[in-house]
Formats: structure tokens, sequence, C-alpha cells
């Protein structure tokens, strides 16, 4: 649970500083993650079959992500060239979209009322992971420039990033596509 809390409260601060600088895409990037994070604890949470009010809100949640990074992404796009504190279009759209897959898996798991195990268990791990991601290409990429020189090789700025990637496709693959499961 240190993982979840410690992600939430940096993602909702991110988010907010970077509202208040602006920062348009640093905005989306922690409302994108808080949103992964929380979906993710109520996957691995289910009390089992039915219907979760608190998924719905998530729910909710995650198409406001969706609908904010199109509006931001759609900004960017129609601004002029050279505009000061204006993004590139294309982060807007990705996170919008990374955001609609969550909001589709979240419509399926409320109307199917629940999913197999492996199945939440990959919910689960793409969600974390993907949100760990978005931290540690902030940190390690965003911020180069404020760590010391000597630490500035960007191979070795890619590692911690790429690592995590690394990490999720080979859990999801054990999971989804082994007889995988812990034990008790």
């Amino acid at each position: 649970m240190i993982f979840v809390y410690a992600m939430s409260v940096m993602s909702v601060s991110g988010a907010v500083m970077a509202a208040l600088k602006p920062e348009r895409i640093s905005v989306i990037a922690g409302m994108l993650t808080f949103y992964l994070v929380v979906t993710a604890l109520l996957t691995v949470h289910r009390r089992g079959p039915g219907f979760n009010w608190v998924e719905a809100g998530a729910m909710f949640y995650g198409l406001t992500v969706v609908i904010t990074a199109l509006i931001f992404g759609v900004a960017a796009l129609t601004s002029p060239p050279g505009a000061i504190n204006e993004p590139p279009p294309a982060p807007g759209f990705i996170f919008g979209a990374v955001a609609l897959l969550g909001v589709f898996g979240d419509v399926r798991m409320l109307l199917a009322r629940g999913v197999p195990w492996a199945q939440r268990i990959a919910r689960h791990l793409w969600r974390m992971c993907l949100a760990l991601w978005i931290a540690a290409a902030s940190f390690f990429l965003g911020q180069a420039d404020e760590l010391p020189e000597s630490l500035r090789i960007m191979p070795l700025l890619c590692t911690p990033v790429l690592l995590v990637l690394l990490l999720m496709a080979y859990w999801l693959v054990r999971v989804l596509f082994t007889q995988w499961r812990p034990r008790t």
C-alpha cells in the first residue's frame, strides 16, 4: 500500500503544481497516473461479482482524463507555431488514448460484473506498471537537467524506464499465457 499512497500523492501534487505553472502535458500525466493507480488498487481489492459504485466513479474520472487530454491535444494542434508553453499535440493524444483504453476496460469490468483471475491480475499489472513508467520517465528523462552532469548519460537514464516496460511485458505474458498462480 505504500506504493499506492506514494504514487497517489506524487501524481496529484504533480498535477496541481503543473496546473499552476501551467504545463498541460504534466497535468494530464498526473491525472492519468492517479487514475491508473486507483483503478489498479480497486481491481485487486474487488469483493466479488456485482456492480461497484466506486469503480463506476473511477471510470468517469478516467473519462474526464480522456476529455481533458483531447482538449489539450486539440488546443496544441490549433495553436500558432511557436506559442509559449504550448507542448506538441502528440503527448496529449497518446495519454488520452491510454486513458480511453483504461475506460474501455472499466466498462467491460462493470458490465461483466468482474473478470477472471488472470485477466484481473493482468489489469492490475498493466495499470500499476504504466503508472510507474510515467513516474520513472518523468524523473529520469524529464528532469535529466536537474541531475549532476556525471549522471546525464542517456543509456544510464533510459535503463530504469525501459526496465519497467520489460518487467511489465514479462509478467503480463507469464500471467496471461501460462498457468502461473502465486503460491499460497
